[in-house]
């Protein structure tokens, strides 16, 4: 279980991020077609996992603007932006927004990705919904790079993610 502060108010996750190293865990999630995608599904390519609170957020969509910029330079990567919001509101955003070099994808119907992975919030006023964290994946899909933001009004660290798959 790792603590996280939202606000300055302490929190905490329900597990910790995978082990850099590991095989990531696969997942099911659905795409904003409401049609289902799995890791299985990005076999051979190298996979940012841009994990949030709500897209309805500032620094959420912070997040998903800043990955959307940034995966336009990465070959063979792709940028899987998820949180517990309906598939309708990842759509409307990336719409209104105009995001097309990433992904999103939406645990609404079971939060089984986020207990997977250690980052359901357990606790406080965002209970049930994720931690903001960083997953990166190689071409084989072992974790290679980690971050739990250890504040959720903070912004991840871009530069190491998208530098963990350069090494």
């Amino acid at each position: 279980m790792a603590e996280i502060t939202l606000k300055g108010n302490a929190i905490h996750t329900s597990g910790d991020l995978p082990k850099i190293g590991e095989k990531a865990k696969n997942f099911n999630l659905t795409k904003s077609d409401l049609s289902e995608t799995s890791l299985h599904n990005y076999r051979g390519k190298n996979v940012v996992l841009n994990i949030f609170p709500s897209i309805d957020t500032g620094v959420c969509a912070t997040s998903v603007r800043k990955f959307n910029e940034m995966a336009s330079g990465l070959e063979n990567t792709q940028v899987l932006c998820i949180s517990r919001d309906l598939p309708f509101a990842q759509a409307r955003f990336c719409g209104a927004e105009g995001i097309e070099n990433v992904e999103t994808l939406s645990d609404f119907n079971s939060g089984d990705f986020g207990k997977d992975y250690g980052l359901e919030i357990t606790d406080g006023p965002l209970k049930g919904l994720h931690s903001r964290s960083i997953v990166v994946l190689n071409d084989n899909h072992d974790v290679v790079y980690t971050e739990q933001v250890p504040e959720i009004t903070q912004e991840p660290n871009y530069e190491a993610a998208i530098q963990s798959l350069k090494a």
